[in-house]
């Protein structure tokens, strides 16, 4: 079952919580002081014992009150000696605390007094590490998950000899997480038992604790709910033994997401509000707040619309109080959720507006782009379709701006890697070059001698020359061969064997006459695809793309174009003009796609499709677009397609206009010039789909 932007928030706090902050050096109580390491090996020896306690203590609970903890954090920091390791501890957990409030300031003023360590300072080694952890740490906290992951990949390159294992943990830790959220699950799982064996080294039961209930959540988002399920039992033992209220209510709040699958939903509930409890225990009105939050979101899914609105106003309520805006956000949310499956749609749509309208404030785009998602989700299913319509298309545009930033620094990354490579191979050819003409050189002067010294030997000179000539050309037939393979493979997509983008940019332009595109354009998107990823795992998903590609490629003909656009979707463009030839093409693509579930092993995986199409020049007075502007028409109707129910394909068969500026002005509010007569679309019902699992 897939989490909800509310689930997510809730369990990433709840999270952070549990993880606490990295103690640079020292013993304090549970942090294994005995567990053998040398002192040349570690950080240096902690110096004042009552400040290193205080710092445990801080590290354990600080972050359920971060505003007030960053105060007594900077307090401890004036007291302890310049250059100290009590010092670095309070200012990398102070960071730590700046980076969970998103105070960039604060963050960025830690981060400058980490780096203007002294130089002399024996624990000067432990600078890399600790800005690296730092700059994460801001990283997940504003959604960069990706720069993230690049970032903690540098922890292969520190020196775990001489690093302090607690900033090693903390660091190792993150990763899981991170990655975990980013998608690299099998990853996170990985970095998730690292992080646990070196809890278990330093015997921490509280670390030890923390970092299974990370692992149990990275398990169940890979659909491992057993293993997640005993990873998340064993967390709660070892937090039995050395307990706190906020480390309970950490490792509570994971069991209630891990058992939430479960038919019988009491235990997953009695977890929800066990952590409640824990918060109230630990006089932590932003955890209650949170909590009561995480409860309204159970009741959302269990369709308990009023207890969920109850829950969602007391978090409020509390958020207010401690002025924590990001809880304030998720209750927003959920009281606007729960007023939309109470009917009241228009109050319910102004409360989600205005926790996404914050969220973007905030710059959380990921948070937006989920929240935006949730919202058409629950219109569609309350039967408010055009605000549907509007939010499914405000959230393709946020997931777009989000990945935008990170799509440019992976790009920049890759055309580094491709310079080195071409950089490379130019040297290599470069070689082979030379070694040819030293050939080259050697082979006339063996032919002068041999003219020379034998006059008979002029056959043998001949046949050396043949031989250099057909090397040459051996050469330049191979370089020919590896640049047109390398062609090939940057225009198609690995796992289908699709055309990508940039094929199709380059075929496009053999379609367009004058500026226009002429032909039928097809967008696919196939229905509940993160479901299907959620619920039977990604390898399951990438059969699903691989087999959808067959099934396309044979519904086509050779000449016809069809290329995976990203994701799960799918563009198709074919010769014909045709609106008739068009309408049964896609008559047929929804056949092929719906008519038989996907095999999985011993799965049986039921899909369908969503399919927008048109053919140009449009009718009735031939207008043409560019393709850019033709492919947002037909994602336009495919988002309808969707809306109205899924299974299905809208065509554009006609649109009265009279230009391309007013063909583009009926575009862009396509639903309501239909029902208006202005335009004239093709309505396309796909095959009965099997009941899902």
């Amino acid at each position: 079952m897939p989490l909800t932007p509310s689930e997510l928030r809730a369990v990433a706090l709840a999270l952070v919580l549990s993880l606490g902050v990295p103690l640079l050096s020292g013993c304090g109580p549970g942090d294994g002081a005995g567990s053998g390491r040398s002192a040349a090996s570690a950080a240096p020896a902690v110096q004042d014992r009552a400040l290193q306690a205080e710092l445990e203590q801080q590290e354990r609970v600080g972050q359920a009150h971060p505003r007030d903890h960053v105060r007594e954090l900077q307090a401890i920091q004036t007291r302890a000696a310049a250059g100290s390791a009590e010092r670095l501890e309070a200012l990398s957990q102070r960071a730590a605390l700046l980076a969970q409030l998103r105070d960039r300031s604060g963050h960025e003023a830690a981060l400058e007094e980490i780096k203007a360590w002294p130089e002399a300072a024996p624990t000067r080694t432990q600078i890399p590490l600790a800005l690296m952890l730092a700059r994460a740490q801001w990283l997940k906290a504003n959604g960069e998950l990706g720069a993230g992951v690049r970032l903690l990949g540098g922890l292969s390159d520190i020196d775990a000899a001489t690093a302090d294992r607690r900033l090693m943990w903390r660091a190792t830790e993150l990763r899981a997480y991170i990655q975990g959220d980013y998608g690299e699950v099998d990853a996170a799982v990985e970095s998730g038992l690292k992080a646990l064996e070196q809890a278990r080294a330093m015997e921490s039961r509280w670390r030890a604790a923390a970092t299974e209930a990370t692992l149990a959540f990275n398990y169940y988002r890979s659909q491992q709910v057993d293993h997640a399920k005993r990873t998340a039992r064993e967390a709660l033992q070892a937090a039995q033994q050395d307990p706190d209220p906020v480390l309970l209510y950490s490792v509570h709040t994971i069991l209630g997401i891990v058992y939430s699958q479960d038919e019988d939903p009491k235990f997953s509930q009695q977890a929800r509000e066990q952590a409640l409890q824990y918060a109230r225990e630990a006089q932590a009105p932003g955890l209650q707040a949170l909590a009561l939050g995480n409860l309204a979101d159970y009741e959302l899914r269990s369709g308990n619309y009023a207890r969920a609105l109850e829950m969602s106003t007391q978090s409020l309520a509390l958020a207010h109080e401690t002025g924590d805006i990001s809880t304030e956000i998720l209750a927003r949310h959920n009281s606007g959720i729960a007023k939309i499956g109470l009917r009241k749609l228009d109050e319910g749509k102004r409360d989600v507006l205005q926790a996404i309208t914050m969220d973007a404030q905030r710059e959380a785009g990921s948070y937006t782009a989920e929240s935006w998602l949730e919202l058409g989700t629950y219109l569609e299913k309350f039967d408010d379709l055009p605000g549907a319509i509007d939010a499914f298309h405000q959230s393709r545009r946020e997931f777009d701006e989000v990945l935008r930033d990170e799509t440019r620094r992976t790009v920049l990354e890759a055309q580094a890697r491709f310079e080195d490579q071409q950089r490379q191979r130019e040297i290599r050819l470069l070689n082979q070059d030379n070694s040819l003409k030293a050939e080259q050189i050697r082979t006339r002067d063996l032919q002068l001698k041999l003219w020379a010294e034998v006059g008979g030997c002029v056959l043998l000179s001949g046949a050396l020359l043949a031989l250099a000539y057909r090397r040459i050309r051996r050469t330049n037939a191979a370089l020919a061969q590896t640049n047109e393979s390398l062609r090939v493979q940057s225009e198609r997509d690995p796992l289908t064997g699709l055309a990508n983008r940039r094929h199709f940019q380059q075929a496009v332009a053999q379609r367009t006459r004058d500026g226009g595109l002429r032909g039928s354009l097809f967008l696919i998107d196939i229905d509940h695809f993160k479901r299907i990823n959620d619920q039977w795992g990604h390898a399951a998903g990438d059969t699903v793309l691989v087999e959808v590609a067959r099934r396309l490629r044979g519904v086509l003909r050779e000449q016809d174009l069809v290329v995976r656009w990203g994701g799960e979707e799918f563009l198709i463009l074919v010769n014909s003009e045709a609106t008739e030839d068009a309408r049964q093409l896609g008559q047929r693509l929804l056949d092929q796609m719906g008519g038989q579930p996907v095999d999985h092993g011993p799965l049986r995986i039921p899909i369908s499709a969503s399919i927008g199409f048109a053919s140009f020049p449009m009718a009735p007075q031939d207008l043409t677009l560019e393709w850019e502007r033709a492919i947002d028409l037909v994602d336009t109707v495919m988002y309808m397609a969707k809306a109205h129910g899924r299974n299905k394909a809208y065509g554009v068969a006609a649109m009265q206009a009279r230009d391309r500026d007013q063909l583009l002005a009926l575009a862009g509010r396509i639903e309501s010039a239909w029902h208006q007569g202005q335009v004239q679309l093709v309505s396309l019902l796909g095959p009965a789909q099997e009941p899902r699992a």
